[in-house]
């Protein structure tokens, strides 16, 4: 199989490398890929945004399948846009695609349909969060309602910290929306539970924890994720069936009741409290960087899982697991995720990995030999 990869941060780096060891990979196509991908696939400098170009080159280079690695494209409607022009495509379509794109739609599904999460509040100006404030105790937290880069959630210790975090957001912060949700704080602990989706059937695809907050010991403003391990200890076989009966399960009943099944990646957020899962977000892809600790613990074949939820035919699968744990260490730019410095030289001259080890490209670009800083994650 001719098979494109869209997308260019880590996660895509790890995805490639799996997609690279199946017997049934023929060409891989990274759209635009990193300076890691070229290692396995050809890069090509295409706004995957655009998305008639995208089919261009889809034709072009013939291929069979294209995986969707980044939430953007899924939430501007690229599966939608490519199933349409009969293409083989792996993600959710544009409407389940707001289980990401939009806090305000995942926790309205949340309430229609009794799935366990926090207390919360649907704001779009001053007089909804002092509503919210009336109810609830600091700390809370507040949540833009698009996507923001892993970005936009914040902890709010005091009232005035929330009303200057949701002043920036009604006044456009994030371009995506000017609402938020308000949302209770919960204690407990977070974990990251995934899963591969067809139409009818879904399989477990790993867990993990991810640290978000930049610093050290748990310090400064929340990222997108500065490091992971995967499997989560935390989840249990009990656990487990609560997550799926009290979470999953009413989450893919109320997509195909809409006539949206959902297919793809699910990755499911959550936060245990007194040993009940509460669904915190979700997301329409693998998590970054949890899918660098997952992919390498991965035996089953990729590919013809990835084949196996186009075709809507995931129950005949069962996926094996390599024993051992998985970490991994995301690198940044001094003064991330606020102001920091692009174009900087890498050195990876002396770096020398074991059999078990991987090294996994973000935000890096290959320029005339030479390895330079591409964003603020390497």
């Amino acid at each position: 199989m001719n098979i494109a990869l869209i997308g260019s941060g880590g996660r895509e780096h790890a995805l490639c490398q799996k997609i690279y060891s199946s017997n049934t990979t023929n060409k891989i196509y990274c759209i635009p890929g990193n300076a890691g991908t070229t290692q396995f696939a050809k890069n090509l400098n295409i706004d995957f945004l655009n998305f008639n170009k995208l089919l261009a080159a889809i034709k072009f280079y013939n291929i069979d399948l294209v995986v969707v690695g980044p939430e953007l494209p899924l939430v501007r409607g690229i599966v939608d846009f490519l199933r349409k022009n009969k293409v083989k495509v792996f993600g959710p379509d544009k409407y389940a695609s707001q289980l990401e794109g939009s806090k305000a739609f995942m926790k309205s599904l949340c309430k229609k349909y009794k799935i366990p999460t926090a207390g919360f509040k649907i704001c779009q100006n001053k007089k909804d969060v002092n509503t919210f404030l009336a109810q609830y105790k600091i700390p809370v937290v507040v949540k833009a309602d698009g996507l923001a880069s892993g970005k936009g959630v914040t902890i709010c210790q005091s009232k005035k910290e929330v009303e200057k975090f949701t002043k920036e957001i009604f006044l456009g912060k994030f371009s995506s929306s000017k609402k938020l949700v308000l949302e209770e704080f919960l204690e407990g602990e977070e974990v990251s539970y995934f899963l591969i989706v067809d139409k009818n059937s879904f399989l477990f695809i790993g867990s993990a924890q991810d640290h978000k907050r930049v610093g050290e010991n748990e310090t400064g403003p929340n990222t997108g994720g500065m490091g992971a391990y995967s499997p989560a200890p935390i989840i249990t076989r009990n656990l487990e069936k609560k997550i799926i009966d009290t979470i999953v399960k009413p989450t893919l009943k109320a997509l195909k009741s809409k006539k949206h099944p959902y297919t793809g990646f699910l990755y499911v957020g959550l936060m245990i409290k007194k040993n009940k899962p509460y669904l915190i977000e979700y997301n329409v892809r693998m998590g970054d960087p949890e899918c660098q600790v997952i992919m390498p613990r991965l035996k089953t074949d990729l590919v013809q899982l990835l084949n196996a939820s186009v075709k809507n035919k995931l129950n005949k699968f069962k996926i094996k697991w390599n024993k051992e744990k998985c970490m991994a260490i995301v690198l940044c730019a001094k003064g991330y995720p606020n102001k920091y410095i692009t174009n900087k030289r890498i050195n990876l001259e002396n770096i020398r990995l074991s059999k078990k080890s991987f090294l996994f490209h973000a935000n890096i670009k290959n320029k005339n030999g030479s390895l330079f800083s591409n964003g603020g994650v390497y």
